[in-house]
C-alpha cells in the first residue's frame, strides 16, 4: 500500500485493466470531475487510441490538432499539448487512432519505456499547479500501457463486478511486479474499484465479497452502480457529474473521489476551491 502521507505533486495515477470493457475510461473522465469538483487541479492523459475520454470531455477529433502521440513520438511538451476542458481546472492530453501505432514506432527507441515518464515530469507544466495527473491506458499490456506505468506513482484498477474477474488481475499483477523490478520500484497499487455493480444481483454482491476477501483494504470502499447516467453522459460528451449531478453515477464518483482525497490531502484539502 502507498505510503499516503509523502505522496509526490502531481501525483501520477494510471488507471489500467488489460480487459475491456470493466469502465476504465468512464471512471478515467468522472473521477477527474469529481477531483475538480471537490478543490483539485487535473490533467487527463489520454492514452488509448479509441481517444473515448477525449470524446467524452467534448473534444471533437477535429480539434485534436497536438495529442499524445506528438507528446511520445515527437516529444513535444505537454504544455503545448494539454487543453482546458469545459469544466474549469480539468485539462486534457487528448488522444487519435495515431496512438495505435505507437508500439511499432516506439520499438526502436531507446527511452520507449520512459518517454511519457520525462514528458509528465518537464519544468513546463509546473506552471499549471496540477494536484493530480491520472491517464486512461489502453485496454492492453502494450507498450503504451508499460509507459503509463514507468510514468506513474500508483494504478488504479477498475474491476468490473462480473464472473472472473479476479482472474483477469493475475497478468496485471504481474505486469506491474515486472515494472517495479527494472523501471518503477516505487510503483504502488493506488487501489480496485469495484464498477458497475448491480446491488440486486447476486453474482456482483458474489463478486464485491471475492474481492475483498482476496484484496482487502486495497477495494475502495465505494462501488460505481450500474447507472444508465452514467452510460449516457459520454453521448453529450460530458461527465455524469455534469449531465445528471443528482444520479447515483455521479455521487458514487464523488464518494471515490473523496476516498482518494482522504489518502492525499495535502493542498486540496488544506486551500479547498479557493486556488
Amino acid at each position: 500500500m502507498l505510503d499516503h502521507t509523502s505522496a509526490p505533486r502531481p501525483f501520477i495515477v494510471a488507471i489500467a485493466n488489460q480487459k475491456g470493457g470493466v469502465g476504465k475510461t468512464t471512471t478515467a473522465i468522472n473521477l477527474s470531475a469529481a477531483l475538480v469538483e471537490q478543490g483539485a487541479r487535473v490533467l487527463l492523459v489520454d492514452l488509448d487510441p479509441q481517444g473515448n475520454a477525449s470524446t467524452g470531455l467534448g473534444l471533437s477529433p477535429t480539434d485534436r490538432t497536438a495529442t499524445s502521440y506528438d507528446l511520445l513520438m515527437e516529444e513535444m511538451p505537454a504544455a503545448e499539448i494539454l487543453v482546458e476542458t469545459k469544466t474549469p481546472g480539468l485539462f486534457l492530453c487528448p488522444a487519435t487512432a495515431d496512438l495505435a501505432s505507437a508500439d511499432i514506432d516506439l520499438v526502436a527507441n531507446e527511452k520507449r519505456s520512459h518517454l511519457l515518464h520525462d514528458a509528465l515530469r518537464e519544468p513546463g507544466l509546473e506552471r499549471f499547479n496540477f494536484d493530480f495527473v491520472l491517464i486512461d491506458c489502453p485496454p492492453s499490456l502494450s507498450l503504451l500501457t508499460v509507459n503509463a506505468l514507468v510514468a506513474s506513482h500508483a494504478i488504479l484498477v477498475p474491476l468490473q463486478t462480473e464472473f472472473f474477474a479476479l482472474e483477469g488481475l493475475s497478468q496485471l499483477m504481474l505486469t506491474i511486479r515486472q515494472i517495479r523490478k527494472i523501471a518503477n520500484p516505487m510503483l504502488r497499487i493506488e487501489g480496485v474499484v469495484l464498477t458497475m455493480h448491480d446491488s440486486r444481483n447476486r453474482l456482483s454482491q458474489q463478486v464485491e465479497s471475492d474481492a475483498r476477501r482476496t484484496l482487502g483494504e486495497l477495494v475502495f470502499d465505494t462501488v460505481i452502480p450500474r447507472n444508465v447516467r452514467v452510460g449516457e453522459a459520454p453521448s453529450y460528451s460530458m461527465p455524469v457529474l455534469s449531465y445528471d449531478t443528482n444520479s447515483k453515477g455521479a455521487e458514487a464518483y464523488r464518494g471515490l473521489a473523496r476516498e482518494v482525497l482522504k489518502r492525499h490531502p495535502l493542498k486540496v484539502a488544506q486551500e479547498g476551491t479557493n486556488r
